[in-house]
């Protein structure tokens, strides 16, 4: 079976999972990525796993003031080449033909780096996003919060990826608040020095690591574009820390950042391992999902769903 997801081997064994690389792949002209077949998944996705607005975003955008669009989500589909927009559906790996295509590719990359399995490989908490963008869009400056093989399927993309190695781009709260509230972050110019801008084409992609702060803009045609995501337990109890020090914080109660104090840090994951199995019944449900999200996140947590536009009123 041909490899899904190449790169130098040297990216695999010198720079793999801390420093981003370029890679390439073999998914340009995959079925599962056309837009008949993402216009299907959209009918098939609860809301709360699609995210939308304008594409005429600042880098530098604050969230609250996200730009919208006056469209349905199969609206945006349909019409992606004037709308204008940007959209992400998230969790695509609950869908059996998604979650395939991701273990696939994967599996290339486990086996590139001699493991014999994904599971072997450390690729835990497997997850997609795909990406659906009109022309001249741009994703403002984020991160994210897991490791992410970005994949370019149609049209081009510059990706810029900042280093924050040493934390001066993002510090410990800024990173704490994109994880636990919203991924957006304040771009400045100065930071233009340390970063990297990717363009891409499709066939192409770059692996991305945990917290690398990156922004994405489209050209001249619309985009298709799969991020093929996973969290090691290294990962994942990072993110519990911070989610922890998020929920304590929010009620008063100042938080240092992990591992500062690594036996606090042990009970605060422990407790919120101990939230996840009791809530995972009750997440079967996108109503009771978003009631878990406020009350874990706050009131701003289910953002997403302010996807249009408000109508101007008369006069105005």
């Amino acid at each position: 079976m041909t490899a899904l997801l190449t790169a130098e081997q040297t990216a695999f064994e010198t720079q793999f999972p801390n420093q981003p690389f370029r890679i390439n792949h073999g998914l340009v002209g995959d079925a599962r990525l056309t837009l008949p077949a993402i216009l299907e998944l959209v009918k098939a996705l609860p809301r709360d796993r699609i995210e939308y607005n304008s594409g005429k975003a600042a880098v530098s955008q604050d969230p609250s003031s996200t730009p919208l669009v006056d469209l349905d989500p199969e609206e945006v589909i349909t019409q992606i080449e004037t709308a204008g927009a940007w959209m992400v559906l998230k969790r695509v790996e609950h869908h059996p033909t998604y979650r395939a295509l991701l273990e696939e590719a994967l599996n290339s990359v486990a086996k590139a780096r001699g493991f014999k399995s994904v599971k072997d490989a450390g690729f835990t908490d497997i997850q997609g996003f795909m990406f659906v963008s009109s022309p001249n869009s741009t994703t403002p400056f984020h991160l994210d919060s897991e490791d992410n093989f970005f994949v370019q399927i149609h049209g081009d993309k510059q990706f810029a990826i900042y280093d924050n190695s040493d934390r001066s781009i993002a510090s410990e709260d800024q990173i704490e608040h994109a994880i636990t509230k919203h991924r957006n972050l304040k771009f400045d110019d100065a930071y233009a020095a340390r970063g990297t801008v990717h363009d891409l084409k499709p066939g192409e992609g770059v692996f991305v690591p945990y917290i690398w702060p990156h922004w994405v803009k489209t050209k001249a045609t619309y985009s298709i574009s799969l991020a093929i995501t996973w969290k090691t337990p290294e990962v994942k109890r990072r993110n519990n820390l911070y989610l922890a020090n998020s929920m304590l914080r929010d009620r008063g109660f100042p938080q240092q950042a992990p591992g500062l104090s690594p036996a606090l840090d042990g009970l605060k994951v422990a407790a919120v391992q101990a939230m996840a199995i009791a809530a995972a019944p009750l997440r079967q449900s996108e109503g009771l999902r978003k009631v878990i999200r406020t009350l874990v996140l706050g009131k701003n947590a289910n953002y997403y769903y302010r996807d249009k536009a408000k109508p101007k009123q008369a006069g105005m």
